[in-house]
């Protein structure tokens, strides 16, 4: 097997460990700390993704210096010890300290992304990206459904066992591959301009202009999400929960369908083109999705689905080549900061404004958002692509 094959599948348990929980934060807090208020739940999901846009990029520029690998032994044994301990703590305060300390550590294996990208000839980036999402995707699936099965068999606190035997699976294949592979690892080749960057915290330039569509891009994607459920119940008339959680994936599915015809068709001839056209899709799929009927909102999440697999796969491939292969973990990191940054304004805005308006208006917000988007990178590409393809993705 290729070291990209095992790093894939460290990938994909690498998101099922982190999202086993995700769903039922709130049912934890309230069974071990007997806490209930959804406002604690938002500060902890807050506190979480603001450790992870702080450590991530401390870790990349660790990686600069120490192999990503060995990097990943470490913290993914600490973070394994730590999720153990997390499963026996009954202290609210020292949880909140412990949980946070796992963040920081677990959060290294955003490392094997830029990793994966590096030892990938750029020509077929945009495959690995788009295979990279689609587990992404899946491995959230799959926490969400492990985690509770572990629930229905045991008790929430235990989930922390299953995420610590994923860090230490982690661990273990890092290990193995740098005993058994040694000779085949590359090593980033430090450039002058890369080592330059290295020191350079924020992004400037292009990356600096790609953060900031990001930013909203993600902005958008995320703050139709914590009261979509709702919004389709509303509309739907209908309170079944399996049929609420197969609408909302359904970009889910239609990224593995997207997937599959992408690698079926030839690649476009540069990364600056096809992410205008998805764009204006997704734009497409907002305006359906904020319609108060059922087969709008269906049709819509099936034609945004689409378009944001298309955009997101297609941003990662422009960022990595726009940048120097010894500099992507560092670049990512950089980019990834503006993202979580986006996913956090976008978690506390929802709640304002379904408290102040009807369900729909995170749609038309999110509408806003990728207009704006869709504007700025207009202006970014101009100089790249003449003229821009409107073609559908």
């Amino acid at each position: 097997m290729s070291l990209r094959f095992y790093l894939i599948i460290m990938t994909l348990v690498a998101v099922v460990s982190d999202y086993m929980m995700h769903p039922f934060y709130p049912l934890f807090f309230a069974a071990r700390f007997g806490i209930q208020d959804p406002q604690i739940t938002g500060a902890y999901f807050s506190a979480v993704c603001a450790t992870v846009m702080i450590a991530f990029p401390v870790w990349a520029l660790v990686s600069r210096r120490v192999p990503e690998l060995r990097i990943l032994v470490y913290t993914q044994c600490i973070a394994g010890i730590l999720a153990v301990c997390c499963a026996f703590i009954t202290h609210y305060a020292l949880f909140w300290v412990v949980s946070l300390v796992i963040i920081i550590f677990k959060g290294s294996y955003l490392l094997v992304y830029p990793f994966i990208l590096r030892i990938t000839e750029k020509d077929k980036h945009l495959g690995v990206i788009s295979v990279l999402s689609v587990i992404i995707h899946l491995g959230s699936v799959l926490g969400a459904v492990f985690g509770g099965m572990i629930i229905d068999w045991m008790q929430p606190q235990y989930i922390y066992l299953g995420m610590a035997a994923g860090d230490l699976f982690q661990a273990g294949l890092s290990a193995y591959l740098l005993a058994a592979r040694r000779a085949d690892i590359p090593g980033a080749a430090i450039t002058e301009p890369a080592a330059r960057s290295s020191t350079t915290w924020l992004p400037t330039g292009t990356v600096l202009r790609l953060s900031v569509i990001t930013l909203f891009f993600y902005g958008g994607d995320f703050i139709i999400r914590p009261f979509f459920v709702r919004y389709w119940e509303t509309v739907s008339g209908m309170d079944i929960r399996t049929l609420s959680g197969a609408v909302y994936a359904i970009p889910a599915a239609v990224a593995v369908a997207a997937l599959w015809i992408n690698r079926r068709r030839p690649a476009v001839a540069s990364p600056w083109q096809a992410i205008l056209p998805a764009l204006l899709l997704a734009l497409a799929g907002m305006a359906l999705q904020a319609v108060p009927s059922t087969a709008a909102v269906i049709a819509g999440r099936c034609l945004y689905g689409w378009a944001f697999f298309q955009s997101a796969v297609r941003f990662d491939a422009l960022l990595f080549h726009i940048t120097d292969p010894a500099s992507y973990a560092v670049e990512y990191s950089k980019i990834h900061f503006f993202q979580n940054l986006g996913v956090l304004a976008a978690s506390f805005s929802a709640g304002v404004l379904v408290e102040q308006f009807p369900l729909n208006v995170p749609f038309i917000a999110a509408f806003a958002g990728y207009l704006l988007v869709a504007g700025m990178y207009y202006q970014l590409a101009r100089p790249h692509v003449q003229p821009i393809q409107t073609s559908s993705s």
